[in-house]
């Protein structure tokens, strides 16, 4: 009998206040000479026989009664009666979901690099018949079950693998955890695996890794944008061959906002004030810069 079973004996509020209700009934017929002194101890012996027939199993329990040894059926929830003696409750068994931490520790994956993996798992029991029959301890069994499940499957798969694929795995564990607990009466709904922990020397190397690969990353995004801009330096140079006026507009066009820019200088060489009539351009823009500062 397990603990549960001991603190579900009859010693509980209602066969307590019946018991006593019954001896305080006996002691008063004894009192008023009622019944004689073998009356009243049969009386006693009676009243504890019935209060010990008395049990409770909460809204959430499902009591298991054996009859001489053998299976009776399942009673409650809630107060039920036994037959003294003959018969006996063997356990209380509850239908919650449970849940159960579990952990693999310096555990080989398929690449052979040792992790320690923390998981739970939430699990039920849909059938009490099977579960008290068919297994002992079954809480102890879904624990080791679930262990061994776990390292089998972290056999199974690579690091990476364990890594990107937290869900799957947990998923494709939750069914094998499933398949084995079924015939117990019991179902495996979820398992989470909490933490996967790999060794540090193997976590700095994935680390520079990382890295380096970010870097790559970005010298090729950086020479693929290098490339798109030469193309369209070729492509603006070919219309600007065959259309020199284009070309002097940009030019100047790049100038001015260079000289929009407070405080700044731009060196030009002495031929372009000639091709592109930067003198009246320069005065034009200081022109500007003068109305725009007497402006209120």
């Amino acid at each position: 009998m397990t603990t549960n079973a001991i603190n579900k004996g009859w010693l509980n509020p209602i066969s307590i206040t019946t018991l006593l209700i019954l001896i305080g009934v006996s002691v008063v017929l004894y009192v008023l000479q009622i019944v004689n002194i073998v009356g009243l101890a049969f009386l006693i012996l009676f009243s504890g026989l019935l209060a010990s027939s008395i049990r409770i199993s909460d809204q959430w329990e499902r009591a298991v009664v054996l009859r001489m040894g053998k299976y009776k059926g399942l009673k409650g929830p809630g107060p039920f009666m036994i037959i003294p003696i003959i018969d006996s409750v063997s356990t209380y068994i509850d239908q919650r979901v449970r849940v159960s931490a579990f952990k693999a520790e310096q555990t080989l994956t398929k690449d052979t690099v040792p992790v320690n993996v923390d998981a739970v798992v939430y699990w039920t029991v849909w059938d009490v018949e099977k579960a008290a029959l068919e297994v002992q301890e079954y809480q102890k069994a879904i624990e080791h079950i679930t262990q061994t499940g776990l390292r089998d499957t972290i056999g199974k798969h690579e690091l990476s693998a364990l890594l990107q694929e937290r869900d799957k795995i947990a998923e494709d564990l939750q069914q094998v955890l499933d398949r084995n607990t079924s015939p117990w009466g019991i179902t495996c709904q979820t398992v989470g695996i909490k933490d996967i922990a790999i060794p540090k020397d193997l976590a700095d190397a994935m680390s520079k890794e990382a890295q380096a690969e970010r870097e790559r990353r970005a010298r090729v995004i950086l020479g693929t944008a290098e490339t798109e801009i030469a193309e369209k330096f070729e492509l603006a140079s070919k219309k600007y061959t065959d259309n020199p006026v284009a070309l002097h507009l940009r030019g100047m066009n790049m100038l001015f906002e260079g000289l929009k820019e407070k405080g700044s200088m731009v060196i030009v060489p002495s031929s372009a004030l000639d091709t592109m009539n930067l003198g009246a351009m320069g005065g034009l823009v200081s022109l500007a810069k003068n109305n725009e500062a007497n402006q209120p």
